[in-house]
């Protein structure tokens, strides 16, 4: 279980962003998070990863600390995959950084065996985020943040990515955080809902 109690996180003192949210994630759970633009949101998705530190409260797995070390179980994934990656390193480095999926896996996320030999500027924005979000699939994982992963694909592609990180969740009882801006596609997929505003986690459904 990922649980967030009593978050509060601040970029200037005299404006804070998050205030007291608590949030708890458990395996094979799907939650939806919402909010405006500048609401915190994925500020909130860093916090729970460990990529940044709450001023007060704190994240915990299964009730310890977030491990510093090794593969991380709670893995962000960004709207923009270009920052999560080495522009310097080819896409088949990019994924062993990770793990090595199986040639079931690639196919099961449209990844094409032909992109491994490439830098990522050579692929697309949704080749690159297929790229992303399995690499981000490793054995050690368990939590996924999902933060806006689809706003910037064709429909097409939205639906592919989803059907396959829905798959892969599954089987594996991944607890996933989806961070949007539509509200269909979080309807579609979570059945629990939050929205942020004015720093406090309010419930949708």
């Amino acid at each position: 279980m990922l649980e967030a109690r009593q978050l509060s996180f601040h970029f200037s003192p005299s404006a804070p962003l998050l205030q007291d949210v608590s949030l708890t994630l458990k395996a094979g759970q799907w939650l939806g998070l919402s909010g405006d633009s500048g609401s915190g949101k994925s500020t909130l998705g860093k916090l729970l990863a460990g990529y940044l530190t709450p001023q007060t409260g704190n994240v915990r797995l299964d009730g310890t600390a977030l491990p510093v070390r090794g593969v991380h179980p709670v893995q962000w994934l960004p709207q923009s995959p270009e920052l999560a990656v080495n522009p310097r390193w080819r896409v088949g480095r990019i994924l062993k950084e990770a793990w090595t999926p199986s040639a079931a896996q690639c196919q099961a996320f449209g990844v094409q065996p032909r992109w491994l030999t490439r830098f990522p500027q050579s692929l697309s924005g949704g080749e690159l985020q297929r790229i992303c979000v399995l690499r981000a699939l490793a054995p050690p994982v368990r939590f996924l943040i999902a933060d806006e992963i689809s706003t910037m694909l064709d429909p097409i592609t939205q639906l592919e990515l989803w059907q396959a990180l829905k798959q892969e969740a599954q089987t594996r009882q991944l607890g996933v955080l989806v961070i949007s801006h539509d509200t269909a596609l979080l309807e579609q997929l979570c059945p629990q809902r939050y929205h942020l505003k004015d720093g406090k986690l309010l419930t949708v459904s």
